[in-house]
């Protein structure tokens, strides 16, 4: 009887083969009388094939990545009269920073400079912004409050809140600007223009579409009034409308390439739907 591994005084049965070991070092199956840290390897009649040696999992944990190999072919390959084994090879985290070459890492470098100047041009332009609108908002209410005041003042106050996004505020001063208006009647498209803006980001949707009508009326040319009120009449879902105040950008300019592209969009839908474009009364 071939016995089942060199050495042994017993003829019982095959034992288990060991297919490895738990996290506290012992291996799972282990034939008493073998040498700790070893496992016989045996065929389908039970001829010893080949000893192997159970990794130990300090060694394991202690090795280094580039090392790792070398660990594998000391304790396991010996046995198997094999020299080399498939595994892929390991690199340390920080050779890879290592390997890129200087003009690479400059690079790199450049940009991460220009990212932060870009940001930092951003910020201080904002800031330096922020402060002109408020010394002008500063001093516009200064004059406002001091009584002699025209309407062109009023008009500029509007507009340097409506910038601040402050509309509430830019609403009252238009409105007082529309009232004691004593310039051009075409002028006046602007603050209609800037009110029905103020008026749309307050929500109020038909009061906005009721200036920008207007501002078109008093000047036709008025390619931001026209612009505006097919925004306004697309958020009240009047495609036939919006379609054609697009179309009255476009016939005094004709590369707008706002108005072309919301117009196309619009045709589109509208032919999908089975909607005519409508006409209004500005």
């Amino acid at each position: 009887m071939v016995s089942c591994c060199p050495g042994s005084c017993c003829g019982a049965a095959r034992p288990r083969v060991a297919f490895g070991r738990p996290l506290d070092g012992r291996l799972l199956c282990q034939r008493p009388g073998v040498a700790h840290g070893h496992q016989w390897r045996h065929d389908a009649n039970g001829r010893t094939l080949y000893r192997t040696r159970a990794i130990p999992l300090d060694a394991l944990l202690a090795a280094e990545p580039s090392n790792l190999l070398e660990v594998l072919r000391h304790h396991t390959l010996p046995q198997l009269g094999l020299s080399s084994l498939p595994v892929m090879a390991f690199m340390p985290v920080g050779s890879v920073a290592e390997g890129l070459e200087a003009p690479v890492q400059l690079a790199y470098l450049l940009l991460l400079v220009a990212l932060i100047g870009g940001g930092v041009f951003v910020v201080v332009r904002q800031a330096l912004i922020r402060r002109e609108l408020d010394e002008s908002a500063k001093a516009l209410g200064e004059s406002i409050r001091s009584g002699d005041v025209t309407s062109e003042e009023y008009f500029e106050l509007g507009a340097v809140l409506l910038r601040k996004k402050l509309f509430t505020q830019a609403t009252k001063n238009l409105e007082k600007a529309i009232e004691v208006w004593d310039g051009e009647g075409t002028e006046i498209a602007q603050v209609h223009n800037a009110l029905g803006y103020a008026y749309f980001n307050l929500e109020k949707n038909e009061e906005a579409i009721q200036q920008y009508e207007t501002a078109v009326k008093l000047q036709p040319g008025y390619v931001s009034a026209w612009n505006n009120l097919g925004d306004a009449y697309e958020k009240a879902e009047d495609w036939g409308k919006a379609y054609t105040a697009y179309k009255g950008t476009l016939a005094v300019a004709p590369d707008n390439e706002i108005a072309k592209t919301r117009a196309e969009f619009l045709k589109r839908r509208m032919d999908r739907l089975g909607i005519q474009p409508k006409s209004y009364k500005a």
